[in-house]
């Protein structure tokens, strides 16, 4: 093989918008699922390379399995997932990420991971880096029809159809942990650790009321807003952490918000800085009595966003009463 590990993935430009066409011609459309981005190295002895390059086969054995007995020597670039009923499930996918030896083995017997390959770099000896995008998309496609490639082997759905694309964007996607798409230039090669050239993200994002339970920095002049709801057992949840808040959204929730007590459902209550952090955010309570309204991308896991949401406006009109809760199950 001329390619070897560590290769940096080539990354896309986050946007706001669906464009019809790239910068440089025709656009090409791909689901972006919500997992952990893998180069695969599929050889005699395989390399599973994450993002920054450390080697992935130990916790799943069966992708290095796969792509030791794929039948031919080449480097693709993917998403590794975990399917779990109905959707991937980025938290069974963080436990396996931990996992090794016979740990590791009967993990994935019991939650088997896949590889969404969306790009070929290398097949037989031959670097396909500059070959443009729709060449490479074919002689990936044809791969996966020559060798008959099934599970863990999954190709990502592509299209040129715009209208395809867009309900790729729709909650029902969401639900499923499709959190976005991409959008490729037909002619763009791949650029190792580049952002852009040719690349670009849109995140599928929803609009959401959450109950505002704690403020970080002080409460007449805070810095982000802690959101929640109530479960059916009657538990305030933490649901989200918004983004740094503009100055009038500072001055205007800082008028209402009223510090919480020691009755608070939140008072002593540890909240991670970070999905997967183990640092404690440092924060303080408020009344949970004004709703949010707020803008969030859907990669959540148990009805806690993953990802920091962006705050819109206060709902003067709602109660936390009419926020629909979340299901204890």
């Amino acid at each position: 093989m001329e390619l070897s590990p560590p290769i940096q993935p080539m990354l896309a430009r986050p946007v706001e918008e669906l464009p019809r066409a790239t910068a440089a011609g025709q656009a090409l459309y791909e689901q972006k699922a919500d997992g952990f981005r893998a180069v695969v190295f599929a050889r005699p002895v395989p390399f599973i390379q994450s993002r920054r390059g450390a080697d992935l086969g130990s916790a799943f054995p069966e992708i290095a399995w796969a792509a030791s007995a794929l039948g031919v020597e080449a480097v693709m670039d993917s998403e590794l997932v975990v399917w779990n009923e109905g959707r991937l499930d980025f938290t069974a996918l963080q436990h396996r990420a931990r996992q090794r030896g016979p740990t590791a083995v009967r993990a994935a017997r019991q939650q088997p991971a896949h590889l969404i390959v969306f790009d070929l770099l290398e097949l037989s000896g031959t670097v396909l880096l500059d070959q443009p995008l729709h060449e490479r998309r074919a002689a990936l496609e044809d791969l996966f029809a020559t060798h008959r490639l099934s599970a863990p082997w999954a190709l990502c759905p592509q299209t040129a159809d715009i209208e395809t694309a867009r309900t790729w964007l729709s909650p029902a996607w969401g639900a499923a942990s499709i959190e976005g798409i991409m959008i490729k230039d037909a002619a763009s090669r791949y650029r190792p650790g580049q952002r852009g050239g040719g690349w670009l993200k849109l995140r599928a994002r929803t609009t959401e009321d959450g109950i505002i339970a704690g403020v970080t920095g002080p409460v007449r002049s805070l810095h982000s807003l802690l959101l929640g709801r109530y479960d059916t057992a009657g538990r305030l949840r933490f649901v989200g952490r918004t983004t740094p808040l503009s100055a009038p959204a500072r001055r205007e929730l800082g008028a209402v918000l009223v510090p919480g007590g020691p009755e608070h459902p939140w008072a002593g209550v540890r909240i991670s800085a970070g999905w997967g952090s183990r640092e404690d955010l440092r924060y303080d309570t408020v009344q949970p009595d004004t709703i949010a309204e707020y803008r969030a991308d859907t990669a959540e896991e148990g009805g806690r966003h993953r990802h920091p949401v962006r705050y819109l406006r206060m709902r003067s009109d709602l109660t936390p009463a009419d926020i629909e809760p979340l299901s204890t199950g």
